[in-house]
């Protein structure tokens, strides 16, 4: 019997870059002179590159704009003509601007693209771009980006929820769980988060206070340079004494206008879920991460909060892992 294999995946990731001008939905279409076609800015992933990043970096070379990832939108999948597959992951996307200073702080520079890759950048209204698109597959997330704008659901903020990355085992640990380290495959971990955190455009670092968290999202907060807020409220022993507390602290940063990210433990992550949940659209919230570990070491759930006249709305989440396509 002949064996059969999967045909090999090519991953690719890029963005719908959109604005609103005089109450007008516009998106951001770029011209490619070698296929004479027009088309979201997109690229494919490098090697020890994860999607986010990927998305970022695209738009940046295709468009000259640095850019914040906001809700995940359908993505695509083709055939190429060697054979393989093309898998195109896509998210809503804004031009980034002052208060997304510290997140392009922890980012490498990007250099443009070659004019003979893309020799055009335009902005359409969605009807004039969606008769533009030369692809008939591409309409598809532009189509969810609309529906989107349409039900209040696309001018978001994000809400990073971090487990702390692999820590030295308890039994092996003769000091105590404040300062229990991060393994080496945690500090690694830590600084894979950093390209992660920055794509969703993070300012705010909250974490708590034992040692594992702090080392966790050292690598983000040097690397965009702003202090992380320390909360031994935030911590196991504080949860098991007032679950309460951390309730309220998860429910102060759903409410707040900027992006963040707050680092804490497993046993942690129940209570943070759950405030998550209460403020989630059903199908969101019945989409949520619900037993335990709930997330793994270095894992987050990206909640993308729309702000709506009955208060904070996660309208859309989303799990990554450093190390993950």
């Amino acid at each position: 019997m002949t064996a059969t294999h999967a045909p090999v995946v090519v991953e690719a990731a890029g963005a719908l870059v959109w604005r609103v001008r005089q109450g007008t939905l516009q998106v951001a279409l770029v011209h490619r002179p070698r296929y004479d076609d027009w088309s979201w800015p997109k690229g494919k992933v490098d090697p020890g590159e994860t999607i986010l990043a990927t998305a970022a970096r695209e738009v940046a070379e295709e468009t000259a704009h640095d850019v914040v990832l906001g809700i995940p939108l359908p993505g695509l999948e083709y055939a190429l003509s060697d054979g393989r597959r093309k898998r195109v992951h896509y998210w809503a996307a804004q031009v980034a601007g002052r208060p997304d200073a510290a997140a392009l702080r922890a980012r490498p520079p990007v250099p443009p693209v070659s004019p003979k890759e893309i020799d055009q950048l335009r902005w359409f209204d969605v009807v004039t771009a969606a008769k533009r698109l030369t692809r008939d597959d591409d309409r598809a997330p532009l189509a969810e980006l609309v529906e989107a704008y349409e039900k209040g659901r696309l001018d978001t903020r994000a809400l990073v929820i971090a487990r702390h990355g692999t820590a030295r085992r308890r039994s092996d640990w003769k000091g105590t769980e404040l300062d229990r380290p991060l393994t080496p495959e945690g500090q690694r971990q830590a600084r894979a988060l950093v390209p992660v955190l920055s794509t969703f455009g993070v300012a705010r670092v909250v974490t708590s206070a034992w040692a594992r968290c702090v080392s966790t999202v050292a690598p983000y907060a040097a690397a965009a340079q702003v202090a992380a807020e320390v909360l031994p409220v935030l911590t196991e022993a504080e949860h098991s004494t007032s679950p309460a507390r951390v309730a309220a602290e998860v429910l102060q940063l759903l409410e707040q206008t900027g992006d963040a990210v707050l680092c804490t433990h497993r046993p942690v992550l129940p209570t943070v879920v759950d405030v998550l949940a209460q403020h989630a659209r059903r199908s969101v919230a019945d989409a949520l991460p619900a037993t335990d570990p709930f997330l793994h070491p270095a894992q987050v759930l990206v909640a993308h909060v729309a702000q709506t006249p009955k208060g904070p709305r996660v309208v859309a989440t989303e799990t990554h892992r450093p190390g993950e396509h």
